[in-house]
Order: structure tokens, then C-alpha cells, then sequence
């Protein structure tokens, strides 16, 4: 079975978000020769015919009454899941899962999806059934992430794929827009559960090099085709974009600098006139999307891994000013890579820290919506992933991000009225606080144990420690 990665990229030569691991090569190599000789790669449902793919996948439980537009917090897959491994680990994450149900993300191609439509209206939805079932299995709200278009309507030949970054991260040709509202039609009749549709991916391909801005132009075109494709096959279907990369820069550097500040830096304005062109050219969206870190695209945390998390909030409130509608998070980081996008620099007790500290800039920024890129691995090692691998006979736990995370959702899902708590003067500088009428979630910045006094209560806290208190 292929589990194919997938890059995430920011405006080119940021060097930063790149590529996740494939596949040996001998696996990558096999099937790829399956795919060119117009075979299936294997799974449950085999390739369609002419006609295309009819019908709904499995027995879909599709919710009554109308689908909110607020999610609340969760993740996406990625190429490595629980759906796949040891039996008894995955029926562990599955479990896991559903002691505290959480949206989950799935893209239609790549990040652990195959190609959906390898030959126009011959179909593979082996990969994605398989995401979508474990999905269900656990719970979760399915999501799904239009991304990324198969080779035949890029300028490649129809039969093959190339899982190369460079291919993978390569728009639909403009002739080809309908084609790929048509497939995001088809994905929607297959997954009639799934009421939530994020069109593209960071802007894949969508940079105009002559410009050296983002063609927003374009992505609109595409974006208003998969609405109406979408909206056609049912009107309960919610959508939203455009799913840009709200990058900055450090303070004083004003090439690209934007009105949009703090001492975090400055955001990118290619960033900002992309968000603005699509919301006053879309044909209608349910909610808007965007991701980004709170690191500079130089890679910088300004001043600090904590305070560089502000940023979330900042660019969290100018989206909901300039759109008026439900902000979702697609993807966010606090922690930058190395050459190979790798995150494994700090303990996992201060990873938890900072990621505690960017979800609480999100949800004071406005966000009501937001997915944890999980970066799952096969191996023991996994920094910053959500469980231990299921590939291992004993994986499927729980680790401390996820801990984080479904705790979070739990005790500020939408609609949550954020409250001021009393926090010592000397403890100011010290903690990131969020607030609630029944809980309050309290991050120690530092590397050291404190004395704390929060909301009446007195307590010591260790290094990087978090600590949940009821109200």
C-alpha cells in the first residue's frame, strides 16, 4: 500500500515547510509502475469505469439538521496514520480517539491518499475509503482538503503519477479548473458524511514568479468553480478558503511589509491581498481559512518561542475583520525545522509549552477552528506527534500533544466566552493564560519551576508546566 507524503510550502525560497517523507524507493518505485500500467494499486475498491465512481462509500452515517461552520479544535492526517499497522495499536488510537471526538482532516491526495483519478473518470479511492473509514471508526468529524490535482490535469500524462514535491505541488492548469470541480464533486457523492470542504492547499502553485506575488487571481477562479460543484451536489455543504500562508517578517524589513504589526515582526502584504482579493471575489464561503507560524520566514522567534506566538492572535483578528466569517486554522507551527523540516529540536515538555501557548493566541485571535499537522512517523520516535505509532505492537497511546489538544477542545470548544482572571504582577511575564466561566489553562514560559498564584489559587509549576484549573 502507498503512503504517499507531501510538501508544505511557503512562498518559494522560504526554506522552510518542506518536503515529508516518502516511501522507500523500491515501494515508491512499485507503485508507480502499477499506476503506469493503468493497474490498481490495490484496496478495497478498485478503478472505476468511463462513467465514473457512483454511489456512496460504505454506510455513511450523514448528520441531520444543519452542519456548523465551527469546528472546534482537532488535526489532520498525514502519510503515516493509525488506519494502518498493528491491529491492536490502531483499535488503541481508535479508542483514544473517541474518548474525546475531534474533527480530522484528510486530503484527496497525498499525506497518506493516493491519486483519485489517475485517468480522466477512471477513479482510486482505495486510500482516501481507508481514511475516511477510521474517520468514522473514531468518531471524528470528517474534513477534507481539495489537494492536490491529479498529474493529467497539470500537464502530465493521464496514467502516471509523479509524487515529486515539485509535481505534487503543482496547480491544475486553467483548463483544467472544471475538471478538478468536477472530482471534488465526485469525492463529495462518495463521502456524503463529510459536510466540510477546504479548497487547495496553501496555494500550491498558485506563485507568480513574474510577479513575485501569489496569482490569487487564479485560485479564486478555481476556488468559485469547486463552490458551485460543491454547493450543487448539496447545499447543506460547507466550504472555505483560501487556505494562504500568512508568513512575516522580522521587524525593519520592509520589502513586503504590510500595515499588519508587532513585535513579532510584520506581516507579509502578498499574504494579506491574497486573503482580500479572494473574500471580495468569491462566488460565497462558509468559513475562511489560513495557516502560518509564529516563526519569521527567515525562521526567527521574535522576541521569544512564547511571545512570537502572539502573531497567531494578531493575524487571527485582521482575517476575522477583513472577512466577517468563521476562522479556521489549517495547519500552524511554533517550532521551525531543520534542512529536512524536521521538529525535534526541543523536549517535549517544551514543545507542549509553546504549542499550548499558540492554540491559546489562536483562540484569542477569533479562531474556532484549528488542525494540528500531525507528524506522524513509523518509529519510535515521533516528536510532537498525537500517539505512538500503530506500526508498533505496543503504539496507539496517547503522548502529551495530544493530551494537550483534546483537553483544549474539550474545555473551550466554539461559542466559548473567554474570561479575565487575576494573575500576580509577578507572574505576568511569566505565564500565558486562558480563561473561561468553568476552566483556565495556565503555561509556565520559563525553563524553571515557579510559584504561581492564578484566579485565587496558589501552586508551584515546574519547568515549561502546564496546569488546567476549575473554576
Amino acid at each position: 500500500m502507498t503512503r504517499h507524503g507531501g510538501a508544505r510550502g511557503t512562498l518559494p525560497g522560504a526554506g522552510r515547510f518542506g518536503v515529508t517523507a516518502l516511501l522507500g524507493v523500491g515501494i515508491a518505485a512499485l507503485a508507480l509502475l502499477f499506476t503506469m500500467c493503468g493497474a490498481p494499486p490495490g484496496g478495497s475498491e478498485p478503478y472505476r469505469g468511463s462513467k465514473g465512481a457512483t454511489g456512496a462509500y460504505g454506510t455513511p452515517s450523514v448528520p441531520s439538521g444543519k452542519a456548523r461552520a465551527e469546528l472546534g479544535w482537532g488535526f489532520t492526517h498525514t502519510e503515516f496514520s493509525a488506519d494502518d499497522g498493528e491491529p491492536a495499536a490502531g483499535s488503541r488510537a481508535e479508542k483514544l480517539l473517541s474518548a474525546q471526538p475531534m474533527p480530522q482532516n484528510q486530503h484527496i491526495m497525498g499525506w497518506g491518499a493516493d491519486n483519485p483519478e489517475p485517468s480522466p473518470g477512471r477513479y482510486d479511492f482505495a486510500e482516501l475509503d481507508r481514511r475516511i473509514a477510521f474517520v468514522r471508526r473514531s468518531g471524528g468529524t470528517p474534513v477534507i482538503t481539495l489537494c492536490c490535482a491529479p498529474d493529467w490535469m497539470k500537464g502530465g500524462k493521464a496514467g502516471r503519477t509523479d509524487w515529486s514535491k515539485e509535481r505534487l505541488e503543482t496547480a491544475p492548469a486553467p483548463e483544467h479548473y472544471e475538471d478538478f470541480a468536477a472530482l471534488a464533486a465526485t469525492v463529495a457523492r462518495r463521502y456524503p458524511d463529510v459536510r466540510h470542504f477546504i479548497v487547495w492547499n496553501e496555494f500550491k502553485g498558485f506563485f507568480d514568479e513574474s510577479r513575485k506575488r501569489w496569482n490569487y487571481e487564479g485560485y479564486t477562479r478555481l476556488y468559485n468553480l469547486v463552490h458551485a460543484a460543491l454547493k450543487k451536489v448539496s447545499k447543506d455543504i460547507l466550504v472555505g478558503g483560501p487556505y494562504v500562508v500568512m508568513d512575516s517578517h522580522p521587524p525593519g524589513e520592509d520589502t513586503y511589509a504590510s500595515g499588519l504589526s508587532g513585535p513579532w515582526g510584520t506581516a507579509d502584504r502578498r499574504s494579506l491581498e491574497a486573503v482580500t482579493y479572494w473574500n471580495e471575489h468569491k462566488a460565497g464561503a462558509d468559513f475562511v481559512v489560513v495557516d502560518g507560524s509564529s516563526y519569521t520566514r527567515d525562521d526567527r522567534l521574535i522576541p521569544d518561542e512564547f511571545a512570537a506566538t502572539d502573531k497567531l492572535a494578531a493575524v487571527g483578528r485582521w482575517v476575522r475583520r477583513t472577512t466577517g466569517l468563521p476562522l479556521w486554522w489549517a495547519e500552524w507551527y511554533v517550532e521551525p525545522g531543520d534542512e529536512r523540516d524536521e521538529r525535534d529540536g526541543w523536549s517535549e515538555r517544551h514543545r507542549s509549552a509553546v504549542q499550548a501557548a499558540g492554540v491559546i493566541a489562536m483562540a484569542r485571535g477569533g479562531a474556532t477552528t484549528g488542525f494540528y499537522w500531525n507528524p506522524q512517523k513509523k518509529g519510535e520516535r515521533c516528536a510532537g506527534c498525537l500517539w505512538r505509532s500503530t506500526e508498533l505492537a505496543d503504539g496507539g497511546s496517547g503522548l502529551p500533544m495530544l493530551k494537550l489538544l483534546s483537553r483544549f477542545a474539550r474545555e473551550f470548544p466554539p461559542g466559548t466566552r473567554f474570561r479575565d482572571v487575576s494573575v500576580a504582577a509577578d507572574d505576568k511575564r511569566n505565564l500565558k493564560v486562558l480563561a473561561d466561566d468553568k476552566a483556565v489553562l495556565v503555561v509556565n514560559t520559563l525553563d524553571r519551576k515557579i510559584a504561581a498564584k492564578v484566579d485565587g489559587h496558589s501552586f508551584d509549576l515546574g519547568p515549561y508546566g502546564l496546569r488546567w484549573l476549575t473554576r
